[in-house]
């Protein structure tokens, strides 16, 4: 498909570039390609498998732990739980958590987030954790 040209714009190279990067789109930029007709490269189920290898407990659960933990320590030297965006805390262990980012996150994704994960949250002061 490269080579086809519109306005100058060779939107063939385009087109296969958003297919490539498909695990790099957002959420949104999936949606609107997914709306024009475009959907993402089929993977055969083993080289699925293989690209994201799982730890115990899963990925998610141990960065919502991490991050947890951060704001714990942050929440107890500050005496507060509001942090900058561009904020890392570095916990015992040498791990750093860019935990403004993961805040931010959390706060958008609270939808997602289990009743056991927002009463942590809520736990620590967060107030939105506690009207979702």
């Amino acid at each position: 498909m490269p080579g086809a040209m519109v306005n100058g714009l060779d939107v063939g190279a385009w087109l296969v570039a958003q297919r490539d990067g498909w695990e790099r789109l957002s959420a949104g930029q999936r949606e609107r390609l997914v709306q024009l007709g475009v959907r993402p490269p089929e993977r055969p189920a083993a080289v699925a498998a293989k690209a994201r290898p799982r730890r115990a407990g899963g990925a998610r659960a141990g960065a919502f732990e991490r991050g947890l933990a951060a704001l714990a320590q942050y929440a107890a030297r500050e005496g507060a739980v509001v942090v900058g965006r561009s904020w890392s805390e570095e916990l015992p262990d040498g791990t750093a958590v860019r935990l403004g980012v993961w805040l931010s996150n959390m706060k958008s994704r609270r939808a997602t987030l289990t009743g056991e994960q927002l009463q942590r949250l809520a736990a620590l002061g967060l107030e939105w954790a506690e009207a979702a």
